[in-house]
């Protein structure tokens, strides 16, 4: 591997991505019937934009992927499930504001992601046919519309009307 650190990094961040993708689409299927869904079904696209964006740019690099960190996430997205459902706690709102939340946490370790890629593109040359900026402003925009929609999901769930129940 010619740029370990960067092979390890962008390994990471794939499986950051394998999980917000299916986190994604997980949050999609909840809000079924909601005006979140439509929201959800952007977001849920872009996402899966941005993580074969990611894999582009790992095979620009040579990287190859790391089996063991897709099965782990492969099997985290699938243990999440009941809690983001509300299963475990009988409290569905209170579900759907944590898989938003997680989610809205993982947009931001995205937008980390390509910021950092951005700070040591004139080093390499695997990055130059990078959309760094784009994909930037999309992570920006997500997080946007990430965090109205966990502000109002935390509304939901956390409120007196939650409390009284």
């Amino acid at each position: 591997m010619a740029h370990k650190a960067i092979d390890l990094y962008l390994n990471d961040h794939l499986a950051g991505a394998m999980l917000g993708t299916d986190l994604a689409e997980q949050i999609e299927e909840m809000a079924e019937g909601t005006p979140l869904e439509n929201v959800m079904g952007e977001i849920s696209a872009e996402i899966e934009q941005d993580r074969q964006a990611l894999i582009d740019l790992m095979e620009a690099f040579g990287t190859s992927k790391n089996p063991i960190k897709q099965i782990t996430t492969w099997v985290a997205e699938k243990a999440s499930r009941p809690k983001f459902s509300g299963l475990t706690s009988g409290e569905p709102e209170q579900g759907l504001f944590m898989a938003i939340e997680s989610l809205t946490l993982g947009v931001g370790g995205k937008l980390s992601l390509w910021l950092a890629l951005k700070e040591v593109e004139a080093e390499h040359p695997e990055l130059a046919e990078a959309p760094l900026d784009e994909l930037i402003a999309r992570a920006r925009s997500q997080q946007e519309r990430l965090e109205a929609e966990r502000l109002a999901a935390g509304r939901r769930a956390l409120g007196a009307a939650a409390a009284d129940a």
